[in-house]
C-alpha cells in the first residue's frame, strides 16, 4: 500500500470508530459526553500533515452528517477541523529560538514535550472556541450552554490529544509512517508569521474574555469567527523552512520520557474511567443538584487537576535531570566526530565542549575532567607512537641497506667450471640473519667452501656472521689448513665476547688435482655425501662452536670426493609444520636420494620444504651449499 494513502486511510479509519463507535455505546452532540474523536484531529495533523488531516476530517465530515448535524454546520466545522489539524503540523515545524533542532514529531525531551503540550492547548482552544461560534450562529437554541459546549470540547480535545498523542508518536515513529516535510525553497517573513502566532494567541484570549464578560450577539460572534478563522488560514500559508534531523537512535532521555509518558497516560485513561463510571456517576448525582454532564466534566476537570498535581513536579525534575545531566552527556557525545583512528583529538575543540563542565564538583565535573585527561594521556601516547613509527621506519630502511649489504656478501652466481658446479642459498628468517655461505676460488687448484650459523636472530647474529665471514677470507689467502683458520677466528671471537655470542662454521678447501676435500668442524651439522650413487651422512668430529673457548684445537678431516657434497644449517632440519613437526635429517636424506636429475637440487629443496610447512611461520635461517664434480 502507498505511503499517502495508509496518511490518509488510518486517520479515517480511526476516526470513525472514535466518532461513531463513542456515538452508538453512549453519545451525544453539541459536546456532550466523551468525544475522543476530536483528538484524532490533532494527531493526524500532526503525524501526518495534510494528508492525515484530509483523512481525518473526511471520516469526521460523514460521521457529523450519520449523527443529524446539519450539512452547513457539516461543512463548516470541516473547515475548520481541516485548518486545526493542519495547524499542528505547521506548528511543530516551525524553528523557535530554545528548539536545538528540528525533529519529526518525538516526545523524547522536556522541550519537545512542551512545544507538544502548547501546540494542544493552543489548538484545542482554537477548535471549542470556533465551534462555539458555529453552534451560535447556526443552533440558536444551544446559545444557552455554549460556554459549557465550548468547555467540553476543550476538555475533551486537550485529553485525548494527549492520549493519542502519546501513542500515535509512538507507533508512527517506530513503524516509519510519519510525514516529514521537505524543505521549502520559498523564502519565510518570520517577523510576520511570529505576529501570526501573537495575534492568534491574543485573539483567543480576547474572544474567552469578550464571550464571558459581554452580552453577546450575533454579529460580535461572527466577527470573531471571521477574525480567527482569517488569522489561522493567514498562518497555514507560512512555508516550512526548517532542516528536520532525522535520527533512528534511542536516547537517554528518550527512554525517562517513555516513563513520564506511560505515568500521564494512565492517569487520564484511568480519569476517563471513572468520569465514565455510571454507579460512581449515581452515587455523586444523589447528593449533588448537577446533573450527569456537569458530574462528567467536574470530575475530568478533577483528573486534570489531578494530572497537573502530578505533572508540574515531575516535568520540573526532568528539567533538571535534562540541564545537569542529559545535556552534558550530550555535550560529551559530540567527540565522537573528533575521533579518527590513528589520529589526535584536536584540544581546542576538546576544550569548548567540556570547559563549562570541569569545574563543577558533581559527578558530571569529575567525568569531564577524567575526559579531558584520557584525552591529553591519548594525544600523548599518539605523539609517542608517531615518534616511535617514525623511529620503526628509519629502522626498517636502515635493514633494508643492511639486508642488501649482506646479500651483497654472499655469492651471487655459482662456480661451474668444466670439473665442478659448487652453488649456494641462504633466506633469513627477519630481514638480516646469522647464517651465511661463501665459496671462492684461492688458485688454480684450491676452492675454498664456508658455511656457518651464528647464534641468535636478527641484527646481532648477521654482525658475528659477516665478521666471521670477512675474517675467514682474509686468512685463508696465506693459510690453506682449515684447523688453524678455525683456530685463529675462535680466538679473535673470544676476546671481548661479553654477550657470550657463538657460531658454528665448516670450513673446506677442495683440490681439483687430488679430488681431496680437506675440512674441519667447528660444532656445525654433519654434511650429506654421495658415494656409489647414495648419499649418507658423514661421520665427523664435531668440535667446538667458535667463540666460546679458546685456544681450542680443531681437527683436519679428509675425504675424496667422488661426486656430491651437501653442507646446510638446522633451519632446513628445524623447519616445522602446523602439526609441530620437524622437516628433520631423514627427510632431507631422503630427498636427495630421490632427487635424480643431474640439476640445481636447490628450488626443488625449497619447494618440497614449503610443501611440508605450507603457511607455518619459520623462525630459523635456512642455508644450504653444494659442491658436486662433473
Amino acid at each position: 500500500m502507498n505511503k499517502k494513502i495508509k496518511q490518509i486511510g488510518i486517520p479515517f479509519i480511526l476516526m470513525l470508530v472514535f466518532n461513531l463507535g463513542i456515538f452508538y455505546i453512549k453519545g451525544q452532540n453539541f459536546g456532550g459526553g466523551l468525544s475522543p474523536h476530536v483528538g484524532v484531529l490533532l494527531v493526524s495533523g500532526l503525524l501526518f500533515g495534510p494528508y492525515g488531516a484530509i483523512g481525518s476530517v473526511a471520516a469526521n465530515f460523514l460521521c457529523d452528517l450519520i449523527r443529524g448535524y446539519s450539512p452547513i454546520i457539516a461543512i463548516a466545522s470541516a473547515i475548520v477541523s481541516f485548518a486545526i489539524s493542519y495547524l499542528a503540523y505547521k506548528l511543530w515545524y516551525n524553528k523557535y529560538k530554545k528548539r536545538s533542532e528540528v525533529t519529526k514529531p518525538k516526545l523524547n525531551n522536556t522541550t519537545n514535550v512542551l512545544l507538544f503540550i502548547g501546540i494542544v492547548l493552543i489548538c484545542g482552544v482554537t477548535y471549542s472556541i470556533l465551534h462555539g461560534q458555529l453552534f451560535y450562529l447556526i443552533y440558536p437554541k444551544t446559545i444557552p450552554i455554549d460556554g459549557l459546549i465550548e468547555f467540553s470540547y476543550s476538555l475533551n480535545f486537550i485529553n485525548s490529544s494527549i492520549v493519542f498523542g502519546i501513542i500515535g508518536i509512538w507507533l508512527s515513529n517506530k513503524h516509519d509512517l510519519t510525514l516529514i516535510p521537505k524543505k521549502s525553497e520559498r523564502e519565510s517573513n518570520e517577523k510576520l508569521y511570529q505576529i501570526l502566532r501573537i495575534l492568534l494567541v491574543s485573539a483567543l484570549i480576547l474572544t474567552l474574555i469578550i464571550n464571558y464578560t459581554t452580552v453577546l450577539n450575533s454579529y460580535v460572534i461572527l466577527i470573531e469567527f471571521i477574525i480567527i478563522t482569517l488569522i489561522l488560514i493567514a498562518y497555514l500559508t507560512k512555508p516550512i523552512t526548517s532542516d528536520v534531523t532525522v535520527k533512528n537512535s534511542k536516547s537517554i532521555p528518550e527512554n525517562i520520557m517513555n516513563i513520564f509518558h506511560l505515568t500521564i497516560l494512565f492517569i487520564i485513561i484511568i480519569g476517563i474511567i471513572i468520569s465514565y463510571d455510571h454507579i460512581l456517576i449515581a452515587a455523586i448525582d444523589d447528593f449533588l443538584p448537577l446533573d450527569t454532564n456537569e458530574i462528567v466534566l467536574s470530575m475530568m476537570i478533577l483528573v486534570d487537576i489531578l494530572l497537573l498535581i502530578f505533572f508540574i513536579p515531575s516535568f520540573a525534575v526532568l528539567k533538571y535531570i535534562e540541564i545537569n545531566v542529559i545535556e552534558p552527556i550530550l555535550s560529551f557525545s559530540k567527540i565522537e566526530n573528533l575521533i579518527h583512528e590513528n589520529e589526535k583529538i584536536e584540544s581546542e575543540r576538546l576544550v569548548d565542549i567540556y570547559s563549562e563542565f570541569v569545574t563543577e564538583e558533581t559527578e558530571i565535573g569529575i567525568l569531564a575532567r577524567s575526559y579531558t585527561d584520557l584525552i591529553n594521556f591519548n594525544n600523548n601516547y599518539i605523539e609517542n607512537i608517531q615518534e616511535i613509527e617514525g623511529e620503526k621506519e628509519r629502522i626498517k630502511a636502515e635493514l633494508n641497506i643492511a639486508t642488501k649489504i649482506q646479500a651483497a656478501n654472499l655469492p651471487t652466481a655459482p662456480i661451474d667450471t668444466d670439473e665442478y658446479v659448487v652453488n649456494g642459498y641462504s633466506q633469513p628468517a627477519k630481514e638480516v640473519g646469522g647464517d651465511f655461505f661463501d665459496y671462492y676460488q684461492l688458485d688454480e687448484n684450491n676452492l675454498a667452501i664456508v658455511i656457518g650459523d651464528a647464534s641468535g636472530k636478527g641484527i646481532p647474529a648477521a654482525l658475528l656472521a659477516m665478521i666471521s665471514q670477512v675474517m675467514i677470507k682474509q686468512l685463508v689467502k696465506s693459510e690453506l689448513d682449515p684447523s688453524k683458520v678455525l683456530y685463529s677466528i675462535n680466538n679473535q671471537l673470544c676476546e671481548n665476547n661479553l654477550e657470550t655470542m657463538f657460531i658454528t662454521l665448516w670450513l673446506g678447501i677442495y683440490n681439483k688435482t687430488t679430488k681431496r676435500l680437506t675440512f674441519s668442524n667447528a660444532g656445525h651439522n654433519p654434511p650429506l655425501f654421495k658415494e656409489n650413487g647414495e648419499f649418507r651422512y658423514l661421520d665427523i668430529d664435531r668440535g667446538i662452536v667458535l667463540g666460546i673457548l679458546d685456544d681450542f684445537e680443531y681437527v683436519n678431516e679428509e675425504i675424496t670426493l667422488a661426486d656430491e657434497i651437501v653442507i646446510y644449517t638446522d633451519g632446513i632440519t628445524d623447519a616445522n609444520n602446523n602439526e609441530d613437526e620437524q622437516y628433520g635429517k631423514d627427510r632431507l636424506l631422503n630427498f636427495f636420494n630421490g632427487f635424480k636429475l643431474d640439476k640445481d637440487p636447490i628450488s626443488p629443496l625449497l619447494d618440497d620444504i614449503n610443501d611440508f610447512t605450507r603457511d607455518a611461520q619459520q623462525y630459523d635461517d635456512m642455508t644450504l651449499l653444494y659442491l658436486r664434480l662433473k
